[in-house]
Formats: structure tokens, sequence, C-alpha cells
């Protein structure tokens, strides 16, 4: 009955320097996982936070949601932003998506 079934053997020990070798590749990927993923998304969390820190009167942004305007008002947590004439709506600051360069707006 041997011919179904094959006799499975032990392997002899790698040692230590197996096991270290065994790592490697698990350490590598860590690295490499670190400078194509983590690292690029703190540069661009900072320069966010540095762009929504410096917003001030007149700014003309765009929101997550696809909203432009030009800002009103800056408070700590929120603005205000004026979307249309007569028109402004209360905004969370971290929502602002992006700065637009002065008069885009206009032009649309």
């Amino acid at each position: 009955m041997d011919f179904f079934i094959s006799n499975a053997y032990a392997q002899a020990g790698g040692g230590a320097g197996g096991s270290l070798l065994g790592f490697l590749p698990l350490v590598l990927m860590l690295v490499v996982f670190y400078f194509l993923m983590i690292r690029p998304q703190q540069k661009r969390m900072k320069e966010h936070t540095a762009m929504v820190g410096a917003l001030k009167k007149g700014d003309e942004v765009v929101t997550n949601g696809g909203l432009g305007g030009t800002v009103t008002k800056v408070g700590d947590a929120y603005m205000m932003m004026r979307v249309a004439d007569n028109v402004e709506v209360s905004v969370q600051k971290s929502a602002v998506a992006a700065l637009l360069p002065t008069g885009t707006l206009k032009d649309l």
C-alpha cells in the first residue's frame, strides 16, 4: 500500500543562519513599503496641514466635495466661503482640497 501515499521524511535543521535569512525578505518588504507608501503620504499630509493653516480671507479654494469659492472668514476649525453672490457656506478647514490661483473662479 505504499504506492498510494508517499513517505514524508524530515529535513535537516537549518540552524540560526537559515532563520535570519528567512526574515530578510520580510524586512526588505517593510523597507520598500515605508518608502513607497508611508513616507509620501506623510509628506502630502504635512503639505495639506501647512496649506490649511495658511488660509486667509480672499483665497480661492476647492473643497473635497468639488465646491469652489472665495474665503470670507477663517476660524479655528471652520471657515466661511462665498460660493455665489449673497451665498455663503460654512466649511471645515480640513475639507479644503486645493488652493486655486487668484482669479480662477472668475474665469469659470
